[in-house]
């Protein structure tokens, strides 16, 4: 991977106890960002096969072990500080719709993300156990990319369940693409997780400058998703509340042709843990922070 601003966060205090071996095929790149204990030019799938070779054959014992203390690691900060949200009965939220998915697809999914609070939440309750399953962009941002994806997805794997996990300003970027998923009759499902805003832009608005909000609120400007659909000539359908969401999620999957599902779902919801900006990834936030502190002051009394 790159050591890029997403990965290191403050780069001066990016992993100081570490030792690090860096591996890209560019040369140029090894130390751009990070300091490097030991470097290695050369292509990624060439030396992971030697690197996994030697691992086994000379330090299988001792590495047996480092992984076992490292898992161990990482239950004791699940169990500290787990994935969670606040179930409403009374509006959808975001987070409950990936589980549903993921819950009904019993995992047997490919899934394709656009850019911003819909694919972290994918990345987060969607319980993904095989791989090449989850198409996504990454830190690139690629906003637009997850239903051209998923398409692709679809005409390679014709017998699949495909789904794009969407938000309402990513999808509209490549949203024309639904006249290629009805050309080609694709079975591809989108899943919208409509919050009426550029979330995760309206959540550092709201977090790092004092709510002031600008040009990410779209709710007079969100299309109608169902009839876009049904303009193209795809199937549309539509949740309003928490009781919906599983017989829209159910209509659509077995419905064989491309289905968009607009999920309106609570825009206050936001993505937690996050790490602010120009703060070391130790500093990462897991609730506003004003939010933190009344907990705490509840707590007293």
């Amino acid at each position: 991977m790159r050591f890029d601003d997403r990965v290191t966060g403050k780069i001066d205090a990016f992993a100081p106890h570490a030792k690090i071996i860096h591996i890209d095929i560019d040369p140029t790149s090894i130390r751009k960002n990070v300091r490097v204990d030991i470097p290695i030019v050369g292509d990624v799938k060439r030396v992971l096969t030697v690197l996994n070779k030697v691992l086994k054959e000379e330090v299988k014992e001792q590495w047996n072990e480092v992984c076992k203390a490292w898992l161990k690691q990482i239950d004791a900060w699940r169990k500290e500080r787990p994935l969670t949200y606040t179930y409403s009965n009374e509006v959808i939220k975001p987070q409950f719709v990936v589980e549903k998915i993921h819950e009904l697809t019993k995992g047997d999914a490919i899934i394709a993300t656009e850019v911003g609070q819909n694919q972290m939440w994918t990345a987060q309750f969607y319980k993904f156990d095989k791989p090449r399953t989850l198409l996504t962009s990454g830190g690139l941002g690629t906003m637009g990319y997850g239903f051209p994806a998923a398409i692709g997805a679809q005409l390679a794997h014709p017998n699949k369940l495909v789904i794009d996990i969407a938000g309402d300003g990513s999808i509209q970027m490549n949203i024309q693409e639904l006249a290629t998923a009805v050309i080609n009759k694709l079975p591809v499902k989108v899943a919208i997780l409509n919050n009426r805003y550029l979330g995760m832009v309206r959540q550092w608005q709201e977090l790092f400058f004092s709510e002031r909000y600008s040009h990410t609120k779209l709710d007079e400007s969100v299309p109608d998703f169902v009839k876009i659909a049904e303009a193209y000539g795809a199937v549309g359908l539509r949740a309003t509340k928490p009781g919906e969401v599983e017989p829209v999620l159910k209509e659509a999957f077995k419905t064989k042709r491309t289905v968009f599902m607009d999920f309106v779902v609570d825009w206050k919801e936001k993505v937690f843990p996050m790490v602010p900006p120009g703060a070391p990834i130790d500093q990462m936030l897991f609730e506003k922070p004003e939010e933190k502190a009344e907990k705490k002051l509840k707590a007293v009394k």
